[in-house]
């Protein structure tokens, strides 16, 4: 059984991304922020062994190598990192600059950094969810300095690890959404394009299938398609 660890797992895509994983027989460690929130308990309980939940808050070392280390003593070997928590909504002030900063783009670094160990004998994919609010030549936003800065490092992180990695046999996977009802505002949004079960599916289909071109960094969206970043 192949294994995946999703960071944002309580609710939204990050939710729906381990529904995925779990209809397609994977073994599912899902990071946990909220646990008040009882949807991700509710899919532990229906599926028992396949999926654990870990303790994780993304924004801190501390608790990423706490939830490498509870991961390390259940499995020798992780195929796929999904890193999707995020946060948005925020006033674009130096604290919450930093806030968004530490979940959105130094969130992943942890991970990777973190998880990296765990990934050297199994498929070796990272992956990433980003967004179009990233990317500087198609840039059309007036406002949300702090989300659309941290994916646009986000984009550039993604970037350099690819070159680091790419040799040793890791892939990578870089994931615009779409404009989702999600939960990036606090609480579920009634406008977007796309439900979070929508986008979560397209994000599997790409997360899980081989490429040719597992030389190439590209980001990919919900509709299959290529986006500059």
């Amino acid at each position: 059984m192949k294994s995946v660890f999703v960071t944002g797992a309580d609710r939204g895509v990050g939710f729906a991304l381990c529904q995925q994983f779990v209809e397609h027989g994977w073994k599912v460690y899902a990071g946990q922020f909220m646990p008040e929130w009882s949807e991700l308990k509710g899919l532990q309980e229906s599926c028992g062994e396949q999926v654990e939940m870990i303790p994780l808050n993304a924004a801190d070392t501390e608790s990423v190598r706490a939830a490498a280390d509870i991961v390390a003593k259940r499995t020798e070997s992780l195929d796929m990192l999904v890193n999707c928590a995020g946060i948005g909504g925020m006033d674009d002030d130096r604290v919450a600059m930093r806030a968004v900063f530490h979940v959105n783009t130094l969130g992943p670094m942890r991970m990777v950094e973190a998880f990296l160990p765990l990934m050297r004998t199994g498929l070796k994919r990272l992956c990433f969810v980003s967004s179009e609010a990233g990317s500087i030549s198609v840039a059309h936003r007036t406002d949300s300095f702090a989300y659309c800065m941290s994916k646009t490092a986000l984009n550039m992180e993604v970037r350099l690890m690819f070159n680091r990695l790419a040799k040793d046999g890791y892939s990578f996977r870089l994931y615009h959404p779409g404009w989702v009802r999600s939960y990036m505002m606090g609480s579920k949004s009634t406008i977007g394009n796309f439900e979070p079960e929508e986008t979560a599916a397209v994000a599997y289909a790409q997360f899980a299938e081989e490429r040719d071109w597992e030389d190439v960094l590209v980001m990919t969206d919900v509709s299959n398609e290529c986006w500059p970043f």
